[in-house]
């Protein structure tokens, strides 16, 4: 994800903004910007050097949290790649040293929130179109994903490394999406298999209950290793229900309430008339920079974020909850102890024993789910 950034950066997408440095640990990744722009290989150092105004982390997921405080307490505006930290417990230490310096900007990177489709619902729900929410479904497992990509680097689907699997890392986007379509729930039971596919210690594969403070209800349905998968996001209202799937929104609009209607029917097996409408939208181009345009805006004119850094810790909570409901076999009131699912966490990696192997894969093998 760095070099995606760093290459629409240096093509001049993003106006008043300019590439002025990159960081890796790994030496070859930085062989094709010795001689465009200044390169570290200490994200500390960059940070200090006194080069940047402001830094975008997209590096593994642990080390979003330390980067983004220094970043944030040497004065340098920060956006961070999702997730923002790996865990709830880091992510509430780095929004509280946000708080304590609100002339930096702090975005996220959830470039959903630019996608037209998802607009779209957003004003379905905004407007009242689909009245009061009863219930969500979003089956997401077209993650399909090879032994491959998870050997392509030492970190990858372990609790040491990426601190979570599918939820933490393919599902961020969606689950940032859930929540600013219809709120936090406020509780959650999840069955989560980990490796069920893979050689990994991590979930690959998810089946979530969730429950909304008005009642409503979800399932959150999400698999790296389902071939060819699904992608069928539906909510349904007092009003109607609107379906995202096959690049298609299909909107279902009851003539009226369906509980007025059940009120007033004299007919036992009555339904409110529908209507059936098509909701047409394109694609968002370059999603990722209409994000970091903004953020750019933000820092120079003032303008508001799309995604401001603290609402990363939604996300972030859910893919914890999820995971943690179904290690301790339990269902989790939200908001969660994050303090609890950290120490779990450090459990496991303490407790583990796994062991894989590192094959080297291009970056390009990752460009096809970028905007998913």
């Amino acid at each position: 994800m760095g070099k995606y950034h760093a290459d629409y950066l240096l093509k001049g997408e993003v106006a008043h903004a300019e590439l002025a440095a990159v960081c890796s640990t790994s030496p070859h990744k930085l062989e094709a910007y010795k001689d465009k722009v200044k390169v570290f290989s200490d994200g500390e150092a960059m940070i200090k050097s006194g080069e940047i105004d402001a830094v975008l982390v997209a590096t593994p997921h642990y080390q979003h949290t330390s980067l983004g405080i220094c970043a944030i307490e040497h004065q340098v505006h920060l956006m961070v790649e999702k997730p923002i930290s790996a865990h709830k417990a880091d992510a509430e230490k780095l929004i509280a040293v946000a708080e304590k310096h609100p002339a930096i900007v702090f975005g996220a990177m959830f470039q959903l929130r630019t996608e037209p489709r998802y607009l779209k619902l957003k004003k379905l729900i905004q407007d009242g179109d689909l009245g009061e929410i009863v219930r969500i479904n979003w089956i997401i497992t077209d993650w399909y994903r090879t032994e491959a990509y998870y050997a392509s680097g030492g970190w990858r689907a372990t609790w040491k490394g990426e601190g979570g699997g599918v939820l933490l890392n393919q599902c961020l986007h969606q689950l940032d999406a859930l929540q600013w379509l219809v709120g936090m729930p406020s509780k959650v039971r999840s069955f989560a298999q980990l490796g069920r596919f893979h050689n990994i210690e991590v979930e690959d594969n998810v089946t979530a209950y969730l429950e909304y403070p008005n009642g409503a209800t979800g399932v959150f349905i999400s698999s790296t290793g389902e071939a060819p998968g699904s992608n069928r996001f539906e909510i349904a209202g007092t009003r109607g229900k609107v379906i995202l799937e096959n690049d298609q929104i299909q909107f279902t609009r009851n003539e009226n309430c369906m509980l007025e209607h059940s009120k007033q029917s004299k007919i036992g097996f009555s339904k409110p008339e529908i209507w059936n409408v098509a909701i047409p939208f394109g694609n968002a181009v370059l999603p990722h920079a209409i994000l970091m345009r903004n953020f750019i805006n933000a820092i120079r004119d003032g303008e508001p974020l799309i995604a401001p850094g603290a609402d990363g810790i939604h996300s972030v909570e859910l893919a914890n909850a999820l995971l943690y409901s179904s290690l301790i076999d339990q269902t989790i009131d939200m908001p969660m102890d994050g303090a609890a699912f950290e120490t779990k966490l450090n459990q496991l990696i303490r407790e583990s024993t796994f062991e894989k192997k590192v094959v080297e894969v291009s970056d390009e093998d990752f460009a096809s789910s970028f905007n998913r």
